[in-house]
């Protein structure tokens, strides 16, 4: 009977399918849809066979999953700032969750995604010439009065005036909203919710007479998605999506804010800074790991040539430029930079209720900054034992000569002394032939 059972299984199981297409294919109305197999029979992407099938009460949910639905499709429409990777797909996985989680209210619209990028475009930056390029623009630098530079610059770009000096579209920007742009004296400048092309024009050619050993050619990018929240009092990273909490806080506390009546901007700013900042710091590892992979690069055949036993044929420039290469890379990363820093200076003095070191290191922990900064090391002290072996190389090539050399000497001393020695002995031969002449003469004589 048992086995009866399961030769007959495949074919009920194909008599299933084939009745559960006769279903789907000729299902005369909604009413025979759901009496036959219900709405999880038809879990589908197609939401309009969804919005069929749906109640009459949950209409108006529907149409607004249908909105946030349009505006994912504008999101995923925007050509990313750096280069296509994994995590970019991960972060696009991550914004529909989060939008398809918010609540669904007509009353209340759901928010839209914009972008946070950082571009790293030099080795530092001098912060007094770049104020004074900003003001000769018209920018007025630090409008909210955080009081941070030099530690960071901040402008504010209303989004209505890039409109009129562009060719962007009416309808890609806000007429009432503004953009901030932090430059860091690391080199590096980040924008919020700016087109690309007017933060990138900002960072590679306003702020470029301003720039130290700049790097163009080779710039990083790397950009954030965040989503303000008016609901919140407080920001962090879902993923990698910032939240930004824009809630305005009391009256009272407005009024005892003498200073700064309007505390909701200022501390939102800070916020802004905090995960700039964090943001700044993975771009500039960024950079630090393309000039190291370069150096890979240049290095690649050393090992392969080392174990064939041939000779190496390296100049004593290439290896001293080489071992200087090395050192600085590693000079950047730990010694003239904050990026092996807990927490920046600029964040000391702030208040502890902003939670600022907690969204710089929240930012640290999504771009994996302090698992990169390890393994930058360690692919540093990779580098480190190929020039030591350069370096041992050098030095027996050194020392070998010199081993030549002192051979040749001592060569060279050996013959003039044979030299010496041959004519000494010449002239006793002929003084001594002389002798002998000298006796034979007197014998002769005197005979």
């Amino acid at each position: 009977m048992l086995p009866r059972r399961i030769l007959s299984a495949p074919r009920e199981c194909a008599l299933l399918r084939a009745s559960v297409r006769r279903h789907i294919y000729t299902a005369p109305s909604k009413s025979a849809l759901n009496n036959s197999l219900g709405r999880n029979a038809f879990h589908s992407s197609n939401r309009k066979l969804e919005q069929e099938t749906t109640s009459p009460d949950a209409g108006k949910p529907a149409i607004q999953q249908g909105k946030l639905e349009s505006s994912r499709g504008k999101r995923t429409s925007r050509s990313p700032a750096g280069k296509t990777s994994l995590r970019r797909a991960a972060v696009e996985a991550q914004i529909s969750k989060d939008v398809r989680r918010l609540p669904v209210s007509p009353d209340i619209p759901s928010p839209e995604p914009k972008v946070v990028t950082a571009y790293a475009v030099a080795e530092r930056f001098d912060i007094a010439k770049v104020m004074e390029i900003l003001l000769a623009k018209g920018y007025e630098p630090d409008p909210l009065e955080t009081g941070l530079y030099p530690q960071v610059v901040h402008i504010q770009v209303p989004l209505d005036s890039i409109r009129r000096t562009t060719s962007l579209a009416s309808s890609d920007l806000s007429s009432d909203e503004v953009g901030d742009v932090f430059v860091f004296p690391s080199g590096t400048v980040v924008s919020w919710s700016l087109p690309e092309t007017f933060a990138s024009y900002l960072a590679t050619t306003v702020l470029l007479p301003a720039a130290e050993n700049p790097h163009i050619e080779r710039m990083e990018t790397e950009d954030l998605d965040y989503i303000e929240d008016p609901q919140r009092d407080n920001s962090f990273m879902k993923g990698d999506v910032i939240i930004l909490g824009t809630n305005p806080v009391p009256e009272e506390q407005k009024t005892q804010d003498i200073r700064h009546p309007n505390r909701t901007t200022v501390d939102t700013v800070l916020t802004k800074i905090a995960f700039s900042s964090g943001l700044a710091r993975s771009t500039k590892l960024a950079v630090l790991e393309s000039l190291l992979l370069n150096y890979f690069d240049s290095t690649r055949n050393i090992p392969t040539q080392l174990s064939k036993g041939s000779r190496l044929p390296y100049t004593r420039s290439f290896i001293l430029r080489k071992t200087g290469q090395l050192l600085s890379l590693r000079a950047q990363l730990n010694l003239y930079s904050e990026l092996t820093d807990s927490l920046p200076d600029i964040f000391w003095d702030s208040r502890h209720e902003l939670g600022l070191e907690g969204n710089y290191d929240q930012v640290g922990k999504a771009l994996d900054v302090g698992i990169r900064i390890k393994v930058l090391n360690e692919k540093m002290d990779y580098a480190q034992e190929i020039a030591s072996v350069l370096r041992e190389r050098l030095s027996e090539t050194h020392g070998l000569r010199l081993e030549w050399t002192i051979i040749l000497l001592i060569a060279v001393e050996v013959c003039f002394e044979v030299l010496r020695l041959w004519k000494e002995r010449k002239q006793e031969l002929a003084a001594m032939k002389e002798n002998r002449e000298n006796i034979t003469d007197g014998n002769t004589l005197s005979s």
